[in-house]
């Protein structure tokens, strides 16, 4: 794998190890779940959701973790406390391999990084409302 790009993301995947595969496939059901909208492809030879064109996350696997990369650094604030006890890096989380895949904080990043994009594009994403700004009075 390391010389060939994936030509999409179960091939990404398949080509992990196979201690990896299953936390990958979680992270993968994660993201698309919370953002089914988003479109899923390769970039920068890992999995990558975006949305209204966009980059919103990329997830990969290594020897004792996997990461998300969140082109954007700018959910650790708001995830702070749930953050704690991983490892970041500039926009990026290293989630151990020893550990559960915590499907709940993964899904609550890919949902900020919609939101963040959407917000950025004004285009609401598909069944939530466009909030419409009042008439100065």
């Amino acid at each position: 794998m390391k010389n060939r790009v994936p030509e999409s993301v179960d091939e990404y995947i398949a080509a992990q190890p196979e201690a990896v595969r299953p936390k990958l496939n979680q992270v993968r059901a994660a993201i698309r779940k919370a953002v089914p909208e988003a479109i899923e492809s390769i970039g920068y030879r890992m999995p990558g959701y975006k949305l209204h064109g966009k980059p919103m996350l990329y997830f990969a696997g290594f020897k004792e973790h996997y990461s998300l990369f969140a082109a954007s650094g700018t959910f650790f604030t708001a995830l702070e406390d749930e953050l704690k006890g991983y490892e970041r890096r500039k926009g990026t989380v290293h989630f151990p391999l020893t550990k559960p895949v915590p499907v709940k904080l993964i899904a609550r990043i890919a949902k900020l990084r919609a939101d963040g994009i959407t917000a950025a594009t004004k285009e609401p994403l598909p069944g939530r409302k466009k909030e419409s700004r009042k008439p100065a009075q």
